[in-house]
């Protein structure tokens, strides 16, 4: 009982003391406060996978709807990454200055409201502004989401990021056979998702009161001295204004942020052209080449969801490692098939591989963030930023490549990307408890030396 309450604080908060006395009815409501913050964020995640996927899948149709070229097509991941970039560069400030709740309040139900200009968008350039609308969005979705993540991981004391991205690999499934479905029964794009987005409001709506308020349960001890002894001519840490030391964040979270780099590249290159590449270079119908990507996700799902219990038992950087030697064996797996099921099996072990490099990013950020929300929130925000260059420019360059030569080498340069997080891996912290070594991820702002270690 003792070491379940260590790991769950809703247990030990909520079960009373030792001696028999009543549970404090202000720790109940915390419980409830945890355990719905959970649901909830795990739940936005949902639906940003859920809203990405129903239109992804779609890319068949959408290319034909439009009649435009691989080139053309990847313009419009070209507009979401920018988007998505632009918001990101801002999102330390943002988060430091209004909170990662009230940006979710705020951007969750916007990014409904831009899936659906994206379906009804009739030409190019309409639909490049709509996805450059859904990247600005997004990006402040996904850092935020990212930061309420590491904010409960926090309160836990333990590793929960894979757990929160399953729920956006969950809701890609969902989303994912949604379209598949909606492939199948001849709907067109602008129909399918069009119709899913309006579904997404009142969940939208409903997440905005589950989420964490940003700013810590209790002062730290040392917190107050630390406040009132801060060097007055330096530059305040969460503005950069004159005031307090300015945030200077370890090499260890460019590191992370360059592994999300390449992880990224790769989940967009499986999200945006597997469907293409099962339809045109495998010969597969496109209500079967439609399933690639909620197979692939569903595979992420399936990893995730026990991706916590096997980080806090191997370690991040071997699950790392192991992940980018297996992403690389489905990647290759995918593009030396000649039919559908080979091509689906390969995507299928590139979700499996790849599924934890991304949580494991971004959940190293935020712990070097040393608790503190709007450091947290700042290295988030990096990690994001170079994650999402990724993105940006991944899908981007398999089209331009794909209208050079083949898609099949075009998607070839993600094998390459996959050695490169299993080589990445080696220069991240050790520990198996890399994110959430309590003393180290809790106790940096009033011990400088333990996020010195983590980052060592």
């Amino acid at each position: 009982m003792a070491a379940d309450q260590a790991s769950d604080p809703t247990a030990a908060i909520s079960s009373g003391s030792a001696a028999g006395r009543p549970a404090d009815p202000a720790a109940d409501h915390d419980a409830r406060t945890l355990r719905r913050a959970r649901f909830g964020i795990a739940g936005t995640f949902g639906l940003a996978g859920a809203l990405c996927a129903v239109w992804t899948v779609r890319v068949p149709a959408l290319k034909d709807k439009l009649d435009v070229s691989d080139g053309q097509l990847g313009l419009v991941v070209l507009a979401f990454g920018v988007g998505g970039i632009a918001s990101m560069a801002l999102m330390g400030r943002l988060v430091a200055r209004y909170g990662s709740r009230r940006l979710l309040r705020i951007a969750v139900p916007l990014c409904t409201l831009a899936v659906a200009c994206i379906g009804l968008s009739p030409t190019l350039p309409v639909i490049l502004a709509a996805g450059l609308a859904f990247g600005v969005v997004f990006g402040v979705t996904d850092v935020a989401m990212n930061t309420q993540a590491s904010l409960l991981e926090q309160r836990y004391g333990r590793s929960l990021m894979a757990g929160m991205h399953a729920g956006w690999s969950i809701g890609a499934v969902v989303g994912g056979l949604l379209g598949a479905l909606a492939a199948r029964a001849g709907l067109g794009f602008t129909a399918s998702v069009a119709i899913a987005a309006a579904a997404g409001v009142p969940v939208a709506l409903w997440l905005r009161g589950t989420y964490l308020p940003d700013a810590p349960p209790a002062r730290r001890p040392g917190a107050a001295r630390q406040e009132s002894t801060a060097a007055p001519g330096a530059a305040d840490a969460k503005t950069g204004t004159p005031g307090k030391a300015r945030i200077r964040l370890p090499l260890a979270v460019y590191v992370a942020g360059a592994i999300a780099f390449c992880a990224f590249m790769i989940e967009g290159a499986v999200a945006d052209w597997s469907g293409l590449y099962l339809r045109d270079t495998l010969g597969s119908a496109e209500a079967v080449a439609a399933l690639a990507y909620p197979l692939y996700e569903a595979a992420m799902a399936a990893g995730r969801l026990t991706g916590d219990r096997i980080t806090n038992r191997l370690g991040a950087r071997t699950v790392l490692t192991f992940s980018g030697l297996a992403t690389a064996a489905g990647l290759a797996i995918a593009l030396a098939a000649r039919g559908t099921a080979a091509g689906l099996a390969g995507f299928f072990l590139v979700g499996v591989g790849v599924c934890l490099v991304v949580p494991l990013a971004f959940s190293v950020g935020g712990a070097l963030g040393g608790g503190d929300p709007a450091r947290a929130g700042v290295a988030i925000a990096r990690v994001g930023a170079m994650a999402y260059t990724g993105l940006l420019l991944g899908p981007v360059l398999i089209g331009f490549l794909a209208d050079a030569s083949t898609l099949r080498t075009g998607l070839g340069v993600t094998v390459g990307l996959a050695v490169v997080v299993a080589v990445g891996a080696r220069f991240l912290p050790g520990g198996r408890h890399l994110a959430h070594d309590a003393p180290a991820a809790t106790g940096a702002a009033e011990h400088p030396e333990n996020a010195e270690r983590l980052a060592a």
